[in-house]
Protein backbone atom coordinates (compact mmCIF):
# COMPACT_ATOMS: atom_id res chain seq x y z
CA UNK A 1 0.00 0.00 0.00
CA UNK A 2 2.12 3.30 -1.38
CA UNK A 3 1.24 6.51 0.25
CA UNK A 4 1.63 9.40 -2.02
CA UNK A 5 3.60 11.99 -0.19
CA UNK A 6 5.22 15.50 -0.45
CA UNK A 7 9.10 16.33 -0.47
CA UNK A 8 8.62 17.06 3.67
CA UNK A 9 6.98 13.49 3.74
CA UNK A 10 3.79 14.70 4.34
CA UNK A 11 0.67 12.90 2.93
CA UNK A 12 -0.94 14.37 -0.42
CA UNK A 13 -4.25 15.08 1.12
CA UNK A 14 -3.19 16.57 4.41
CA UNK A 15 -4.66 20.66 4.40
CA UNK A 16 -5.25 22.70 7.62
CA UNK A 17 -8.15 20.90 8.29
CA UNK A 18 -7.30 17.74 7.87
CA UNK A 19 -4.22 18.44 9.94
CA UNK A 20 -5.99 19.63 12.90
CA UNK A 21 -8.19 16.34 12.75
CA UNK A 22 -5.04 14.00 12.34
CA UNK A 23 -3.73 16.00 15.79
CA UNK A 24 -7.41 15.72 17.58
CA UNK A 25 -7.13 12.23 17.20
CA UNK A 26 -3.36 11.94 18.07
CA UNK A 27 -4.17 13.26 21.58
CA UNK A 28 -7.23 11.21 22.14
CA UNK A 29 -5.82 8.38 21.02
CA UNK A 30 -4.67 6.77 24.50
CA UNK A 31 -8.24 6.88 25.99
CA UNK A 32 -9.91 6.52 22.95
CA UNK A 33 -11.34 2.76 22.68
CA UNK A 34 -12.21 3.11 27.05
CA UNK A 35 -14.30 6.39 26.62
CA UNK A 36 -16.07 5.39 23.36
CA UNK A 37 -16.96 1.84 24.95
CA UNK A 38 -18.05 3.77 28.26
CA UNK A 39 -20.43 6.50 26.55
CA UNK A 40 -21.56 4.18 24.13
CA UNK A 41 -22.45 1.45 26.94
CA UNK A 42 -20.46 -1.21 24.19
CA UNK A 43 -23.23 -0.65 21.97
CA UNK A 44 -20.96 -0.19 19.34
CA UNK A 45 -19.36 -3.63 19.13
CA UNK A 46 -23.07 -4.74 18.51
CA UNK A 47 -23.36 -2.04 15.79
CA UNK A 48 -19.89 -3.65 14.52
CA UNK A 49 -21.10 -6.79 14.49
CA UNK A 50 -23.79 -6.11 12.50
CA UNK A 51 -21.67 -4.29 9.91
CA UNK A 52 -19.22 -7.58 9.91
CA UNK A 53 -22.33 -9.82 9.45
CA UNK A 54 -22.96 -7.83 6.32
CA UNK A 55 -19.25 -7.48 5.04
CA UNK A 56 -19.22 -11.61 5.40
CA UNK A 57 -22.19 -12.31 3.00
CA UNK A 58 -20.15 -10.32 0.67
CA UNK A 59 -17.35 -12.90 0.85
CA UNK A 60 -14.21 -10.37 0.61
CA UNK A 61 -10.62 -11.41 -0.82
CA UNK A 62 -9.30 -7.91 -0.13
CA UNK A 63 -10.78 -5.82 2.34
CA UNK A 64 -9.76 -2.17 2.96
CA UNK A 65 -11.02 -0.39 5.82
CA UNK A 66 -10.24 3.03 6.02
CA UNK A 67 -10.92 5.75 8.99
CA UNK A 68 -9.60 2.65 11.10
CA UNK A 69 -8.55 4.31 14.02
CA UNK A 70 -7.67 1.59 16.90
CA UNK A 71 -8.46 -1.09 14.42
CA UNK A 72 -12.19 -1.93 16.32
CA UNK A 73 -13.34 -3.29 13.19
CA UNK A 74 -10.39 -4.35 10.71
CA UNK A 75 -9.63 -6.88 13.85
CA UNK A 76 -13.54 -7.85 13.91
CA UNK A 77 -13.68 -8.73 10.13
CA UNK A 78 -10.12 -10.77 10.47
CA UNK A 79 -11.38 -12.67 13.82
CA UNK A 80 -15.23 -13.27 11.30
CA UNK A 81 -13.29 -13.68 8.26
CA UNK A 82 -11.15 -16.64 8.00
CA UNK A 83 -10.11 -15.82 4.22
CA UNK A 84 -9.82 -11.95 4.03
CA UNK A 85 -6.70 -9.65 3.78
CA UNK A 86 -7.77 -6.62 5.41
CA UNK A 87 -5.55 -2.97 4.93
CA UNK A 88 -6.47 -0.58 7.84
CA UNK A 89 -5.87 3.42 6.95
CA UNK A 90 -5.81 6.28 9.29
CA UNK A 91 -4.30 9.64 9.31
CA UNK A 92 -3.70 9.57 13.13
CA UNK A 93 -0.38 7.89 14.14
CA UNK A 94 -1.03 7.70 17.54
CA UNK A 95 -4.68 5.64 16.99
CA UNK A 96 -2.91 3.34 14.23
CA UNK A 97 -0.03 2.46 17.35
CA UNK A 98 -2.87 1.38 19.42
CA UNK A 99 -4.24 -0.77 16.57
CA UNK A 100 -0.90 -2.42 15.52
CA UNK A 101 -0.41 -3.04 19.72
CA UNK A 102 -4.02 -4.96 19.62
CA UNK A 103 -3.30 -6.44 16.40
CA UNK A 104 0.06 -7.82 18.03
CA UNK A 105 -1.47 -8.98 21.31
CA UNK A 106 -4.18 -10.78 18.96
CA UNK A 107 -1.48 -12.66 16.50
CA UNK A 108 -3.29 -11.17 13.31
CA UNK A 109 -0.41 -9.16 11.85
CA UNK A 110 -0.81 -11.64 8.97
CA UNK A 111 -4.11 -10.77 8.28
CA UNK A 112 -3.88 -6.87 8.98
CA UNK A 113 -1.57 -4.05 7.43
CA UNK A 114 -2.07 -0.63 8.50
CA UNK A 115 -1.24 2.33 6.55
CA UNK A 116 -0.99 5.96 7.68
CA UNK A 117 -3.05 8.23 5.20
CA UNK A 118 -6.63 9.79 4.27
CA UNK A 119 -9.09 8.91 1.35
CA UNK A 120 -8.32 11.07 -1.16
CA UNK A 121 -4.68 9.53 -2.07
CA UNK A 122 -5.23 5.99 -0.86
CA UNK A 123 -2.39 4.71 -3.25
CA UNK A 124 -3.86 1.31 -3.72
CA UNK A 125 -4.83 -0.19 -7.39
CA UNK A 126 -7.37 0.31 -9.45
CA UNK A 127 -10.33 -2.36 -8.40
CA UNK A 128 -8.33 -4.09 -6.06
CA UNK A 129 -10.60 -4.07 -3.47
CA UNK A 130 -13.46 -6.18 -3.01
CA UNK A 131 -15.05 -4.31 -0.07
CA UNK A 132 -14.20 -1.24 1.36
CA UNK A 133 -15.45 0.23 5.13
CA UNK A 134 -15.27 2.98 6.94
CA UNK A 135 -16.80 2.86 10.78
CA UNK A 136 -17.17 6.41 11.78
CA UNK A 137 -14.97 8.18 9.94
CA UNK A 138 -16.58 9.66 6.97
CA UNK A 139 -18.20 12.32 8.16
CA UNK A 140 -14.69 13.35 9.37
CA UNK A 141 -13.39 13.82 5.52
CA UNK A 142 -12.65 17.37 4.25
CA UNK A 143 -13.42 15.90 0.60
CA UNK A 144 -15.98 14.06 1.07
CA UNK A 145 -16.94 13.74 -3.16
CA UNK A 146 -13.18 13.16 -4.11
CA UNK A 147 -13.01 10.42 -1.20
CA UNK A 148 -15.48 8.84 -2.62
CA UNK A 149 -14.55 8.95 -6.19
CA UNK A 150 -11.10 7.64 -5.13
CA UNK A 151 -12.90 4.67 -3.24
CA UNK A 152 -14.72 4.13 -6.32
CA UNK A 153 -11.49 3.88 -8.38
CA UNK A 154 -10.11 1.95 -5.34
CA UNK A 155 -13.25 -0.95 -5.60
CA UNK A 156 -13.03 -3.78 -8.10
CA UNK A 157 -16.15 -4.09 -10.32
CA UNK A 158 -19.30 -5.00 -8.87
CA UNK A 159 -17.21 -4.55 -5.14
CA UNK A 160 -18.89 -2.67 -2.25
CA UNK A 161 -18.60 0.17 -0.08
CA UNK A 162 -20.14 -0.31 3.44
CA UNK A 163 -20.13 2.29 6.09
CA UNK A 164 -21.23 2.79 9.81
CA UNK A 165 -21.96 6.29 10.64
CA UNK A 166 -23.78 7.97 13.71
CA UNK A 167 -26.94 9.56 12.94
CA UNK A 168 -29.57 11.68 14.67
CA UNK A 169 -32.60 10.29 15.36
CA UNK A 170 -36.11 11.21 14.18
CA UNK A 171 -37.74 10.21 16.97
CA UNK A 172 -38.70 13.61 18.63
CA UNK A 173 -38.12 11.94 22.32
CA UNK A 174 -35.35 10.29 21.56
CA UNK A 175 -33.56 13.01 19.43
CA UNK A 176 -33.68 15.15 22.37
CA UNK A 177 -32.60 12.91 24.60
CA UNK A 178 -29.79 11.86 22.54
CA UNK A 179 -28.88 15.40 21.46
CA UNK A 180 -29.02 16.01 25.09
CA UNK A 181 -26.67 13.33 26.27
CA UNK A 182 -24.27 13.95 23.10
CA UNK A 183 -24.15 17.56 23.58
CA UNK A 184 -23.74 17.77 27.08
CA UNK A 185 -23.02 14.79 28.46
CA UNK A 186 -20.69 13.45 26.06
CA UNK A 187 -18.67 16.46 26.17
CA UNK A 188 -17.90 16.28 29.86
CA UNK A 189 -17.29 12.49 30.87
CA UNK A 190 -15.08 12.38 27.14
CA UNK A 191 -12.86 15.43 28.10
CA UNK A 192 -12.72 14.16 32.01
CA UNK A 193 -11.05 11.37 30.65
CA UNK A 194 -9.02 12.28 27.64
CA UNK A 195 -8.38 15.78 29.20
CA UNK A 196 -9.65 16.98 25.58
CA UNK A 197 -13.35 18.32 26.02
CA UNK A 198 -12.74 19.99 22.92
CA UNK A 199 -12.28 16.68 20.90
CA UNK A 200 -15.86 15.27 22.53
CA UNK A 201 -17.59 19.10 21.59
CA UNK A 202 -16.50 18.57 17.96
CA UNK A 203 -17.48 14.69 17.59
CA UNK A 204 -21.41 15.68 18.13
CA UNK A 205 -20.84 18.71 15.98
CA UNK A 206 -19.68 16.82 13.32
CA UNK A 207 -22.60 14.55 13.44
CA UNK A 208 -24.78 17.65 13.19
CA UNK A 209 -23.26 18.97 10.08
CA UNK A 210 -23.35 15.18 8.54
CA UNK A 211 -26.03 15.11 5.76
CA UNK A 212 -29.59 12.95 6.39
CA UNK A 213 -29.81 10.12 5.84
CA UNK A 214 -31.81 10.08 2.43
CA UNK A 215 -29.48 13.24 1.29
CA UNK A 216 -26.45 11.00 1.85
CA UNK A 217 -27.71 7.68 -0.14
CA UNK A 218 -27.99 10.66 -3.06
CA UNK A 219 -24.44 11.84 -2.45
CA UNK A 220 -23.40 8.01 -2.89
CA UNK A 221 -25.59 7.80 -5.89
CA UNK A 222 -24.04 10.99 -7.51
CA UNK A 223 -20.46 9.58 -6.85
CA UNK A 224 -21.96 6.26 -8.94
CA UNK A 225 -22.73 4.12 -6.63
CA UNK A 226 -25.41 1.70 -7.37
CA UNK A 227 -27.76 -0.69 -5.12
CA UNK A 228 -27.49 2.03 -2.37
CA UNK A 229 -29.44 0.68 0.94
CA UNK A 230 -28.79 1.61 4.59
CA UNK A 231 -29.90 0.02 7.59
CA UNK A 232 -31.37 1.84 10.80
CA UNK A 233 -29.39 0.68 14.45
CA UNK A 234 -30.57 1.47 17.99
CA UNK A 235 -33.61 4.07 16.58
CA UNK A 236 -31.52 5.51 14.34
CA UNK A 237 -28.51 6.71 16.12
CA UNK A 238 -26.59 5.17 13.84
CA UNK A 239 -26.88 4.19 10.03
CA UNK A 240 -25.13 1.15 8.05
CA UNK A 241 -25.05 2.16 4.53
CA UNK A 242 -23.98 -0.11 1.48
CA UNK A 243 -23.26 1.07 -1.74
CA UNK A 244 -21.75 -0.91 -4.83
CA UNK A 245 -19.72 -0.29 -7.48
CA UNK A 246 -21.17 -1.13 -10.89
CA UNK A 247 -20.10 -4.54 -12.81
Amino acid sequence: MSIKRDKNGVAADQTRQTKEVQQMFDDIAPTYDRVNHILSLSIDKLWRRHTVKIVERLRPKQILDLATGTGDLAIAMARRIDSAKIYGADLSSEMLAVAEKKVAALNLQDRITFAQCGAVEIGMKDGSIDVVTIAFGIRNFENREASLAEIYRTLRNGGHLVILEFSNPRNPLVGWLYRIYSHKILPFIGGLISKNRRAYEYLPASVDEFPEPEEFMEILKCSGFTNVSRRSQSLGIAQIYIAQRSN
